[in-house]
């Protein structure tokens, strides 16, 4: 005798009508239901985005600025400028962040919208920056990330670069400063 579906039938039986009765002494285990992904409601986003905004407006930081584009919070434009005595003082970037709907367990999207000759950024604007990636915490706000990018243009992570050449020319920054201005500053009159 068989028990499927809580109905007792002889084995005998399911064979007459082509049921095959082989069972199998080690059954798969129940499956677990899978707990729910981190959801994150628009207003959540919507709030969380505006408190990051009056943090940064009030936070008086040098260098670095960031606001909504037009009317949409989940896009914003942001400015760094190049930290002193770097290769790159007084240079300023213009930056594009987009944020993901699961903001903050996920990172924003961001690029320079300006050039930069930088071993961790490549020719598209893409920044190599771990906090933008495998090292993301909901912790982090905008602030941060203007900064830490801020803090990357003067100390490159050069053993993981997006731009070979400008990985390859750091180590002389005479030429690279060279390449920059070249690249970037325009002629004085």
């Amino acid at each position: 005798m068989a028990t499927i579906n809580g109905f007792t039938e002889s084995a005998q039986g399911y064979q007459d009508i082509g049921i095959n009765t082989t069972v199998t002494a080690a059954a798969a285990p129940p499956k677990q239901p899978h707990p729910p992904a981190k959801s994150v409601d628009s207003q959540s986003v919507l709030k969380r985005l505006q408190s990051e905004l009056m943090a940064l407006m009030m936070s008086g930081e040098s260098g670095i600025s960031a606001f909504p584009e037009d009317d949409n919070i989940f896009c914003w434009k942001g400015t760094i400028t190049g930290s002193k005595d770097t290769v790159f003082e007084g240079t300023e970037y213009k930056l594009s962040f987009s944020f993901p709907n699961d903001y903050p367990f996920k990172p924003p999207k961001v690029k320079f919208e300006t050039g930069c000759f930088h071993p961790n950024v490549d020719v598209f604007g893409n920044i190599c920056l771990d906090i933008l990636q495998d090292k993301w915490s909901s912790a982090y706000d905008v602030r941060t990330i203007l900064l830490s990018i801020q803090s990357l243009l003067g100390e490159p992570n050069i053993s993981s670069p997006l731009n070979t050449q400008a990985a390859q020319l750091w180590s002389n920054q005479e030429e690279y400063r060279k390449m920059v201005e070249k690249l970037y500053k325009p002629p004085t009159a």
